[in-house]
């Protein structure tokens, strides 16, 4: 059987992945899903990076092998880096509706000019943390909740938990990627074409997804695939132990 390690995206908890995980524990895997930065950090502390998270993610790794690591949105970034470092424990690396952050770049310089400046008005306002936005605003900043009605969204809201400033503006250091170790986009909110049009234009966080170890599959549905369409997910994931 398979260990999978899960790394949710901004805002969300080990719990992110618990419709995820139960099927894949019930066909005899293992699965351990994080949570970011920890209970220190989600008491206040406000000192988080990216960096800091890689670094978690590492540990959290301890003595286990061939992994399925799998990153959703905002973890994308971690997870690049983290497999870059800890090569050893990682067999399969997976992006769920995101990609790798090339050396130095931020979420802030990912997402279009006019989500930057929102963001960075929140920021602001809540003293350098950033609150997971309503469900009207994350359609308006482009990242869709397909799949999750009003009273779904709302419970998962009230579970969420402010992003740190470091996080969302910070980087990661990468290395050099290992072009043996295979590497799986699961695409959601985007298609593959898209992906590929952007791979062919050299946009950033695209380029190194046209290398030979890639590989694309489509989920289609909202950004947010372990609460739209949890079981399918499940499956998907199963294929890759």
């Amino acid at each position: 059987m398979t260990t999978y390690v899960l790394v949710p995206g901004f805002w969300l908890g080990s719990w992110a992945w618990d419709e995820v995980a139960a099927p894949l524990r019930a066909a005899g895997h293992e699965v351990i899903a994080l949570t970011p930065g920890g209970v220190a950090e989600r008491a206040g502390e406000r000192n988080a990076t990216i960096e800091s998270r890689v670094a978690d993610v590492v540990a959290a790794l301890g003595e286990l092998r061939d992994v399925v690591l799998v990153g959703h949105s905002g973890a994308g970034a971690v997870v690049g880096a983290v497999a870059e470092r800890a090569r050893g424990h990682v067999g399969r690396l997976v992006f769920l509706d995101t990609g790798p952050m090339p050396d130095g770049m931020s979420h802030l310089d990912w997402v279009p000019a006019q989500v930057r400046m929102w963001v960075e008005k929140q920021l602001a306002e809540h003293g350098g943390w950033y609150p997971m936005p309503s469900q009207r605003q994350l359609a308006e900043n482009g990242a869709s909740t397909e799949g999750i009605d009003a009273e779904a969204f709302a419970r998962i809201h009230a579970r969420a938990t402010p992003e740190p400033g470091g996080t969302v503006a910070g980087s990661a250091r990468r290395g050099t990627p290992d072009r043996t170790l295979p590497k799986t986009v699961i695409a959601c909110s985007f298609t593959e074409a898209a992906a590929r049009g952007a791979i062919d234009a050299g946009l950033p966080g695209f380029v190194e997804m046209g290398d030979p170890e890639w590989s694309f599959v489509e989920l289609p549905t909202g950004h947010w695939p372990m609460f739209s369409v949890p079981g399918a997910l499940a499956e998907l994931l199963a294929t890759y132990g």
